[in-house]
Parts: structure tokens; C-alpha cells; sequence
């Protein structure tokens, strides 16, 4: 990296300092302005990207709307999953979005914070509908630098994915683990790049996971993501973006919410 590649201001962040603004702020502006109690979060919370999967929950009766969460952007469901409480927050798009609201879940005591985020095919080789559990993610995006030094990807947590591949592979679709690319610009994905990628082993694009794995590492929560890849640049038109019945993302979603327990069982 050159000197004035160095002295851009994505690359100027002192990590180590304390933000001048915390979530802890922000939680209790809303608690007073709406006179919210204290009551505990569910330990485990869902980001739904699409939002789709959440108001057929709340259509159906099966989510409730869990009212104490104190946001200004964004608000809870719960679902019953094995007679535990699970929280589901929509429409995050994006890693600075879902980052966002990963701050206020951590700071109002969730323990694990999984993303259910919609992806692109990039892997020829990968299956279209399929589920991919990223274990690494290329770092194509801004939020990450606010968190750990610039690197060109970021892991995630490595139990929480094993965690996640043994529940969802009960659901008879592929289920895939290894590397996504991350960017903020899903309009601005070429060729070149989609080539690139692919080349180098990477399975699917999507907009959050190196934002939350770079969050849960600095902020010591554990992070995952499931990305549900339902297109790609030469899938037939036709079938682009299908991701089957909505009981099917909640039997993704019940799945995701057991390995988030299983790994606060241990």
C-alpha cells in the first residue's frame, strides 16, 4: 500500500480509541423518549436482510412484536423456537446497516447475532438454490475498517459455522462452507471481478458478512451468516431469486436459531 493509498480516510481509523457516540446512548435516547422497560433481549437474534420471511411470520401469527426494543431504526420480532425466544430484526441491507443494529443487540445483552442475508452465485460450480456458510470474507466494503487493521479478508467464527452447517443440513438442499466476497456496490459487480473471485475460490456475493465478522471480532460477539444464494449472472431468468415457500425460510431460520443455542450450550 502506497502513502497515499495509507492516508485515505478509510485507513485512518484509530481502533484502539473509544467512539465519541456508543449504542449505549443511543438505547437509552429511545428508552426515555418512549418509556421503554428493561426487559432482557432474546440471546439469540436474527437479521433478516430481505424482510419478506418476517412479515409472513407476523402475517401468520407466528412473530410477535417484542415491544422494549429500544431502536429508533429498526424493530423486534420473536418467534418460538424449541420453546425458546428468538429475536428477528428485517430489512438490514447491507454491512453497515446490519452493523448498526448488531451494536444495540450486543449492548443490549444478545449473545450470538446471525445474519440470514440474500447472495449471488459466484462459483460455477456451486448450486443454485443453495446455502453457503461463510467461513472467511473478502473485505470489499467500508464498515470492516472501522473495526480491525485493513487486511484483505476477515474470518469468522469458526464453532458458530460448524454450528451452523450441522443444523442446516438436515433441510435437504446443498449446503456449502468457504469464502464470500463482501461489497457494499452489488450494481457495480464485473465480470472481471466476478472471474477474480471465482478463481480464487469464492462461493457467493453478498453485502454483510465482513462487516459482522469484523464487528464480532473487535467487540468479542459471536457473529455468522447464512447466505441463501438464489442467482446468478448466467441462471436462466426464470428461476433467478426464487427461495422456495416462506416455510422453508422459517425451517432456515428455526435451523440457524438452534446453532446459536447450541453454541451457548457448550
Amino acid at each position: 500500500m502506497s502513502n497515499e493509498q495509507k492516508s485515505l480516510p478509510l485507513f485512518q481509523h484509530a481502533l484502539d480509541s473509544p467512539s465519541a457516540f456508543t449504542p449505549e446512548d443511543l438505547l437509552e435516547a429511545v428508552r426515555t423518549e418512549r418509556d421503554l422497560p428493561r426487559d432482557p433481549v432474546p440471546e439469540v437474534c436474527v437479521l433478516e436482510f430481505d424482510g419478506d420471511l418476517t412479515d409472513w411470520l407476523v402475517g401468520t401469527g407466528l412473530a410477535t412484536k417484542w415491544r422494549p426494543w429500544a431502536c429508533f431504526h429498526t424493530s423486534m420480532e420473536t418467534v418460538e423456537v424449541d420453546g425458546e425466544r428468538v429475536g428477528v430484526i428485517a430489512r438490514t441491507i447491507g454491512g453497515p446497516y446490519a452493523v448498526l443494529v448488531a451494536e444495540q443487540l450486543a449492548a443490549s445483552g444478545v449473545r450470538v447475532i446471525l445474519g440470514l442475508t440474500s447472495a449471488g452465485q459466484v462459483s460455477p460450480e456451486l448450486k443454485i438454490p443453495s446455502l453457503v456458510i461463510p467461513t472467511t470474507a473478502i473485505r470489499d466494503e467500508g464498515t470492516s475498517y472501522h473495526y480491525l487493521p485493513a487486511a484483505a479478508s476477515v474470518g469468522g467464527d469458526a464453532g458458530l459455522a460448524l454450528a451452523l452447517q450441522a443444523e442446516l443440513g438436515g433441510l435437504g438442499m446443498p449446503v456449502v462452507t468457504g469464502p464470500v466476497w463482501t461489497t457494499d456496490a452489488p450494481y457495480r459487480e464485473t465480470s472481471e471481478q466476478l472471474e477474480q473471485h471465482a478463481s480464487k475460490g469464492v462461493l457467493a456475493v453478498e453485502m454483510q458478512a465482513a462487516s459482522l465478522f469484523a464487528f464480532g471480532a473487535a467487540r468479542g460477539v459471536q457473529c455468522g451468516v447464512v447466505a441463501y444464494v438464489t442467482n446468478g449472472v448466467d441462471h436462466s431468468s426464470e428461476a433467478q431469486f426464487d427461495k422456495g415457500t416462506h416455510q422453508l425460510g422459517f425451517e432456515i431460520l428455526k435451523a440457524m436459531s438452534r446453532a446459536g443455542r447450541r453454541l451457548l450450550s457448550r
